[in-house]
């Protein structure tokens, strides 16, 4: 979740309402990281969600998910838990699972370290802020299917929404690697906030790779001058 956005149980950022948009309808609910429970309370007083559970590691946004719920009048139907990652849910329990607002490396390691709580889970709606990249190698790596994606702009920043399905038995797969990096549907679509965060990234590799070359080379610099250059030569080939 970030600070300041302006939301309530009525009506969500334009951000979280994009992920609401990706929750089945009837769903189980599990928004881990959920914060003030803006997410869960709208899903269920909009007859997106059957019920849901709000799930929160810090004291202080756990204490304002119980007042939000309470004072929704949803007790009955969202379950509010303090705990860190999928630890606060049961095998079974959540169909649909929500990650929002967090960096993609801490996504990635929630859900491996949850890994024996996904049986049942259909659905994952991730929204990193930074590092989509390891998102999408996990959800390759364990054979969750990216059915649907999502870019936009709010407030001056540029979101990602990834959307994986469980699919058969799901055997892992592998993403060519400008897929992996910007997202095998968002290609596709080359959006404006799409543009202009890869324009702004390549901006800033260059940068760097400037700076690179005024130090010292040795062989931890070479291998990441190597990997910016590639890097930059993906996003060039794509923005064409």
């Amino acid at each position: 979740m970030q600070s300041g956005e302006k939301m309530n149980s009525e009506k969500l950022s334009k951000r979280l309402a994009a992920v609401a948009a990706y929750i089945p309808k009837q769903a189980r609910l599990a928004d881990i990281g959920s914060d003030h429970a803006y997410l869960p309370c709208y899903c269920v007083k909009n007859g997106i969600a059957d019920r849901a559970i709000a799930g929160e590691v810090v004291e202080g946004p756990y204490r304002s998910a119980l007042n939000r719920v309470e004072k929704a009048g949803l007790k009955h139907k969202i379950a509010v838990r303090k705990g860190n990652g999928l630890e606060v849910l049961s095998p079974q329990e959540a169909d649909c699972i929500t990650i929002a607002g967090m960096g993609g490396s801490l996504i990635t390691s929630i859900l491996e370290r949850g890994k024996a709580k996904l049986s049942g889970v259909k659905r994952l709606v991730l929204q990193p802020n930074v590092g989509a990249v390891f998102v999408r190698r996990w959800c390759a790596e364990n054979g969750w299917q990216i059915v649907h994606e999502e870019i936009l702009e709010e407030d001056g920043k540029i979101y990602e929404i990834i959307v994986a399905d469980a699919v058969g038995e799901r055997r892992p797969y592998q993403l060519p690697a400008a897929e992996l990096l910007m997202g095998p549907f968002l290609i596709k679509e080359k959006n404006q906030a799409f543009r202009k965060k890869w324009t702004a990234e390549k901006r800033k590799w260059q940068h760097i790779l400037e700076s690179m070359s005024e130090a010292h080379t040795n062989a931890e610099l070479a291998d990441k001058k190597k990997e910016l250059l590639h890097a930059i030569s993906l996003v060039e080939e794509v923005l064409q």
